[in-house]
């Protein structure tokens, strides 16, 4: 017996169920994505990009406890980013072709007990390498929720679910830096730190639960076969990029991290050369070259380029910033960032209604919101009383940045996944996903490298302004690119 998926028109599909002679026995809808499965879905995603940042806080106390040197707290954090990042393509292709609703299930189990590893870690290398592994689990079950909304919603209905997974993801980031500072500050039954992971372990029991009432399932027509080669390539390009872009600027960029740079360049080209080779002999590369081939999705890529690092650079300048230049608190510094929180949530629902009434110039308008953002900010900062702002004071433009933050992320999930087929939808899930955390790695290592290097020379208030004015040189970009988009978009 075998199962395929075949448009039905109208965004709809059917399932085949047949025998090995081909005969059909079984034809039937699949199952809708629900409100409790959407939210589900949701939820399961926001779960690692909240632990990406979370952990940042409780570092100090971590360095306290495990007498975790230096390098080794680099790792807690590196180990896991470059393990997301690098098996994020493999999850999506996973999920392709051993349903993703499995996927999902696996990656948020996995989560969990990774998470309960790290709360429970005797020694800091035990950390870090739960961090490895809670980093793999993530890689498995995020690509699982955009591919499954490519494949079970359509029209209005994934606008509006795309809306929400952009502004999960941009609002996940404020309350991990929230949430750490409450749970450290609070030290909930003498567990400090530990807090930070154990917090992971109820709420990931509950999506698994809901998971397995709620979520349906959904596979690639014909699922393909482990690329190991292409594989083995990816996570060797992605690993040269990312480690050293990750450990390198705390580690004084030693010969290996200038070493693994320099190769990074060279496995990407073979790895273009074996997935090329691949699709021309009809084998299952891991990520079709073919895909890249799209103006549409090359497009799509692109306009992640500016959004991603300009707001990871944004987090880490804003965090040293808050702390280290005005003397807030990690409780403090976290709040002081909500107002942007809720303005980009609340402009995220609005992002589909932009796009009905000005198609593609919704980017221009969001890169100019968060440009006039950044000028408020960079305006207080320079004119204010430096270093006693309130946090009063800096919420006029942390609102702005939010509201121009909110429509760009869940634009640029629609105008790429617009552009993915739907045999493709987990490969594709994979690339995206993988494309923002790569992209948070490079943000990080070059606007914070920027932004430290000047903070030594200018000091942190016109070392802070620099780096939003190159940010700002970014959403100018994103803006002319905006405005090179079809009216419609899909």
């Amino acid at each position: 017996m075998s199962t395929a998926w075949y448009p039905a028109g109208r965004g709809r599909t059917v399932v085949v169920v047949t025998t090995t002679t081909s005969r059909a026995r079984t034809t039937a809808p699949p199952r809708t994505l629900t409100p409790l499965g959407l939210f589900t879905l949701l939820l399961g995603c926001a779960l690692p990009m909240i632990d990406f940042f979370i952990v940042n806080v409780a570092l100090p106390t971590i360095e306290h406890d495990l007498h975790a040197s230096a390098a080794t707290l680099e790792m807690v954090v590196a180990g896991y980013a470059v393990a997301y990042a690098v098996l994020l393509v493999l999850g999506g292709r996973l999920g392709d072709g051993f349903g993703r609703r499995r996927l999902f299930l696996w990656g948020v189990a996995g989560f969990g007990l990774t998470s309960l590893a790290c709360g429970l870690a005797p020694t800091a290398w035990w950390l870090v390498a739960a961090r490895v592994a809670q980093g793999a689990a993530s890689a498995a079950l995020l690509p699982q929720v955009l591919a499954t909304l490519h494949a079970t919603t359509s029209g209005e209905r994934r606008a509006r679910a795309v809306a929400l997974y952009g502004s999960v993801g941009g609002v996940s980031v404020v309350l991990g830096q929230v949430l750490g500072g409450v749970l450290v500050a609070a030290d909930p039954a003498g567990t400090g730190w530990r807090a930070v992971f154990l917090v992971n372990v109820p709420v990931a029991v509950a999506a698994l639960v809901c998971a397995l009432r709620a979520v349906p399932d959904s596979r690639a027509e014909r699922p393909a076969h482990t690329d190991l080669a292409g594989t083995v390539l990816l996570a060797a390009t992605l690993t040269a990029l990312l480690l050293p872009l990750t450990e390198g600027r705390a580690a004084g960029w030693p010969l290996w991290s200038v070493l693994l740079l320099c190769a990074a360049p060279l496995s990407a080209l073979a790895f273009h050369g074996v997935e090329r080779r691949a699709e021309r002999d009809g084998t299952s590369p891991l990520l079709p070259p073919s895909l890249l081939v799209s103006p549409e999705v090359r497009r799509g890529l692109l306009l992640g380029l500016p959004v991603f690092v300009g707001f990871a650079g944004w987090m880490f300048v804003s965090a040293v910033a808050l702390q280290q230049g005005l003397g807030y608190g990690p409780l403090r510094a976290g709040l002081t960032l909500v107002p942007m929180g809720v303005a980009q949530f609340a402009a995220s629902m609005l992002a589909p209604r932009a796009v009905r009434r000005t198609g593609g110039r919704a980017v221009a308008l969001a890169a100019a919101v968060h440009l006039a953002g950044l000028a408020t900010v960079v305006t207080t900062v320079l004119l204010g009383p430096w270093p006693h702002l309130s946090p009063l004071l800096l919420s006029p433009g942390l609102v702005l940045c939010g509201i121009g933050q909110g429509l760009q992320l869940p634009l640029y999930y629609r105008i790429l996944l617009a552009a993915i087929p739907a045999r493709l939808a987990g490969a594709g899930s994979g690339l995206a996903a993988t494309l923002q955390q790569s992209c948070l790695a490079v943000g990080v290592a070059t606007l914070g490298s920027l932004f430290l290097s000047l903070t030594a020379a200018l000091g942190m208030r016109q070392a802070l302004a620099v780096v939003l004015a190159v940010q700002a040189a970014g959403l100018l970009g994103l803006g002319w690119l905006g405005l090179r988009l079809p009216r419609v978009l899909g």
